[in-house]
C-alpha cells in the first residue's frame, strides 16, 4: 500500500487507485458485495485490501448539507464530483449485484458445503489481518491499546448470542442501519451483526424473494447508517489514523473465531464450540481436513495476491 500511515487520507494517493479504471472499481465493489453476505466476512476488508478504503470513506462522508444545496440549486455536476458519484455508482453497482446474484449461491453452500466455506473465508481474514498489521508500521502505547481494546470487544461479539428483531419493516430498517456501519469497517462483519440481530435469514430470505417493501426499509436502513457513520469514521483516519487502523487491525483478528470451520453446537443454546479438526471428526464425522486446509491457503493467497497488484 502506498500511503504511510500518518498520510492524508484523502490525498491523491488514495483517489488514483481507480480513475480510469472502473472496470477494476466494479471487480472490487463484486467482491465487496460477495463478502458482506458472508457472516464473518466484511467488505470494508475488501476495500481496504485492494485499495480503495479511504476513497470510499470520504465518498460516502461528503453526501451531506452542502451536497444537498447543490442538487437544490440544479448544480448537478458540482454536487456529483463533490461526492464522487462515478466511483460511487460503479462500486455499489458492482455490490448489489454480487449481493443479488450470490444470496442463494452462498445459503446453498452454507447449508451443504460449510467446512469447505468457512476454511475458504478463513484463510481470506487470516491474510487480511496481516495487511492491516503491517499497515500500522509501528506501535506505541496508543496503538496497542487499540488493538488489544478492538480485539477483545471483536471476541465478545463472537460469544454473544444476541437478540431477535421484529421481521418488520422497522426491524429491517433498524438491521440495515446497524449492519452498514459493521460492513464498513474491516474485520467487522456487517452479516454477522444481522445474525446477532436475527435478521440474516430474513434478509437473505427477502433478498432472494425479492421481497420489494423490506428491501427497500433495508436499504433506507444502510443509507442512514452509512451517512451517519462514515462522518465518524473520517474524522478518526484524518486525525488518529495509526491508532484508528490497528483497532480495525484487533476487529480483524478478534473475528476469526467467528469464521473458524470446526465448531460444535452448544448442548444448552448459545454459540457453538470452537474445536480442532480431529475433535470434531470424533463427534460429527468427517473433518475434510486436506481439502479445508486446501481452501484455507487459497483464500490466504487469495487476499495476498490482491494486496500485492494493489501496490501502486
Amino acid at each position: 500500500m502506498s500511503a504511510t500511515p500518518d498520510a492524508d487520507p484523502g490525498s491523491g494517493s488514495f483517489r488514483t487507485v481507480a480513475d480510469g479504471l472502473f472496470p477494476g472499481v466494479f471487480l472490487r465493489g463484486v467482491l465487496m458485495g460477495a463478502a458482506d453476505v458472508v457472516p464473518g466476512v466484511s467488505g470494508g476488508t475488501i476495500a481496504f485490501i485492494t485499495g480503495i478504503y479511504q476513497r470510499l470513506i470520504n465518498a460516502i462522508s461528503a453526501c451531506d448539507l452542502t451536497a444537498l444545496r447543490l442538487l437544490l440549486r440544479g448544480d448537478i455536476a458540482a454536487a456529483w464530483n463533490r461526492f464522487d458519484g462515478s466511483f460511487l455508482l460503479v462500486l455499489f453497482s458492482g455490490v448489489i449485484l454480487s449481493a443479488l446474484s450470490l444470496a442463494r449461491l452462498i445459503t446453498y453452500l452454507l447449508t451443504n458445503h460449510s467446512l469447505l466455506l468457512w476454511s475458504f473465508f478463513f484463510g481470506l481474514i487470516s491474510a487480511s489481518s496481516l495487511v492491516l498489521l503491517r499497515e500500522v508500521r509501528s506501535f506505541d502505547l496508543a496503538t496497542c491499546a487499540a488493538l488489544m481494546i478492538a480485539l477483545a470487544l471483536a471476541v465478545s461479539l463472537a460469544v454473544v448470542s444476541g437478540s431477535s428483531l421484529p421481521v418488520t419493516p422497522l426491524g429491517f430498517f433498524v438491521a440495515g442501519f446497524l449492519g452498514i456501519c459493521a460492513m464498513i469497517l474491516p474485520g467487522v462483519s456487517g452479516s454477522f451483526i444481522l445474525v446477532l440481530l436475527g435478521m440474516y435469514e430474513p434478509t437473505l430470505q427477502a433478498i432472494k424473494g425479492l421481497e420489494w417493501v423490506s428491501m427497500l426499509c433495508f436499504v433506507v436502513g444502510c443509507a442512514c447508517g452509512l451517512l451517519a457513520f462514515s462522518r465518524l469514521l473520517r474524522w478518526l483516519l484524518d486525525r488518529f489514523y495509526r491508532v484508528t487502523l490497528a483497532a480495525l487491525t484487533g476487529f480483524l483478528i478478534g473475528s476469526l473465531p467467528v469464521v473458524w470451520p470446526w465448531k460444535l453446537s452448544a448442548s444448552e443454546g448459545g454459540v457453538d464450540l470452537v474445536v480442532s479438526p480431529a475433535r470434531y471428526a470424533a463427534e460429527s464425522g468427517d473433518s475434510q481436513l486436506l481439502f479445508c486446509v486446501i481452501l484455507g491457503v487459497l483464500g490466504f493467497a487469495v487476499v495476498w495476491l490482491i494486496e500485492r497488484h494493489s501496490v501502486r
